[in-house]
């Protein structure tokens, strides 16, 4: 069986290099292909082979990984009809895309795709350089649950965290999610810490105080089983009435300063709407149905199945509320 990889720049490399080393093991062949062969060329010195296009690679392969910039250049590589993907893969081949992509555009891809009983799998990363560097990776897959069951273990070959999580396009959301959390988080960080630090906290005392406090302690993702996962907000582990007034302060101060904060007083329109329709009693996540209810979804899990999660992935140490 041989192996592709197409697309070799900072994570693609790590992760190449890591699949490589197993490939190697179990006798598998590689092939690579990058629009700069010199990227290629510590693969090439090691015995991978070289493709000089995408389509001669899929020639060549039995199932292949894309690490590429973003929706156009995996649309162009897997289904230019001269030099891509489509053109070159054999009926049954599977392709993996690990870039982070639009939902539409694997949706569309993996249609053109089945209609020539090929298979494509969006399977974006997330784990940073360092993350592709250690094989410390996870990996969302949407598509086709047998083809991730069958090819799963080469996905293992350079990430600890490969998991199936839906139909085409569940990946991609997935990866959306995570990453536009993680920069509204940093954008409220930013907003709250200038505050400090203009109301006269040293930056570097400032960082250690606040990182020893309930929000410092545990993973961030995890806290969304408090209340909201579940849809249940009474009783509360602390009162939205409470949370209000502590919000109501900090956005004073923040006025005060002169500190623009403007992700900071939407959360307090929020809480503010919260407050007026009776849920003061309720806990502060409470405000957090205003966002389901405006996005018209429905959000309620059974805490045994969350129980389920923590058992496979444990919250983070120190936190006695869901270490058992």
């Amino acid at each position: 069986m041989k192996v592709g990889f197409i697309g070799l720049g900072t994570m693609g490399a790590f992760m190449a290099a890591n699949l490589s080393k197993y490939l190697e093991k179990s006798n598998h062949g590689f092939v690579v292909h990058d629009v700069r062969k010199s990227a290629a060329e510590a693969f090439l010195a090691k015995g991978a082979e070289w493709a000089d296009s995408p389509r001669q690679l899929a020639e060549k392969c039995d199932i292949v990984f894309l690490s590429l910039p973003g929706p156009k250049e995996v649309e162009a590589v897997c289904t230019d009809a001269e030099t891509g993907i489509l053109a070159g893969l054999k009926k049954g081949g599977a392709v993996f895309d690990l870039s982070t992509n639009a939902p539409t555009m694997v949706r569309k891809i993996a249609a053109i795709y089945k209609e020539k009983g090929l298979n494509f799998l969006d399977a974006p990363v997330s784990g940073g350089p360092n993350g592709a560097r250690t094989g410390k990776l996870a990996i969302w897959v949407g598509g086709d649950k047998k083809v991730f069951d069958e090819q799963k273990i080469f996905l293992d070959a350079f990430a600890d965290q490969a998991r199936y999580i839906g139909e085409i396009g569940a990946g991609s959301v997935a990866k959306l999610v995570h990453n536009g959390a993680g920069y509204a988080i940093q954008t409220a960080l930013a907003e709250l810490f200038t505050m400090g630090v203009k109301g006269g906290v040293e930056p570097l005392a400032l960082w250690e105080a606040i990182r020893t406090g309930a929000g410092g302690r545990g993973r961030t993702f995890d806290r969304l089983v408090d209340q909201f996962l579940i849809n249940k907000y009474e009783p509360p582990a602390f009162a939205l009435r409470l949370a209000f007034k502590d919000m109501t302060l900090a956005t004073e101060l923040g006025r005060e300063l002169g500190v623009p904060m403007k992700l900071a007083n939407v959360a307090y329109a929020d809480m503010s709407e919260a407050m007026n329709r009776g849920w003061g009693g309720m806990d502060s996540r409470s405000a957090m149905r205003l966002q389901v209810e405006r996005a018209g979804v429905k959000i309620e899990v059974s805490p045994d199945r969350i129980q389920e999660v923590f058992e496979r992935d444990p919250p983070a140490q120190g936190d006695p509320k869901r270490s058992k």
